[in-house]
């Protein structure tokens, strides 16, 4: 074998975690030393939602996972046209107005 194939990473997708948790709201924080993402599923009617995954990052793989997301942006609107965003108030990512919450 050689060292490319030696070195591949494999990776494993269970099929649990392959049906993937759908999410519609995303909160970022972050400490001098993580980024920390909750997604949760926000759905008219209903005051109160729940985060439903949790991600936890060092700043620098926020940093690619922020590149590779335009990257992929880039791609996917290249082939499907431009992603249109209705008007939202700056830096608000649900799709509908939401409530004051917790995490």
């Amino acid at each position: 074998m050689s060292d490319n194939q030696n070195n591949q990473l494999q990776i494993e997708l269970s099929q649990e975690v392959a049906q993937g948790e759908y999410a519609n709201f995303a909160i970022i924080t972050h400490s001098s030393s993580d980024f920390i993402i909750d997604f949760a599923r926000v759905l008219p009617g209903v005051p109160k939602t729940q985060v439903k995954s949790r991600v936890i990052l060092a700043p620098e793989h926020a940093k690619r996972l922020l590149g590779a997301l335009q990257e992929n942006i880039v791609r996917y609107e290249r082939e499907f046209g431009p992603i249109k965003i209705p008007q939202q108030e700056p830096r608000t990512v649900a799709p509908f107005p939401v409530g004051k919450g917790e995490a």
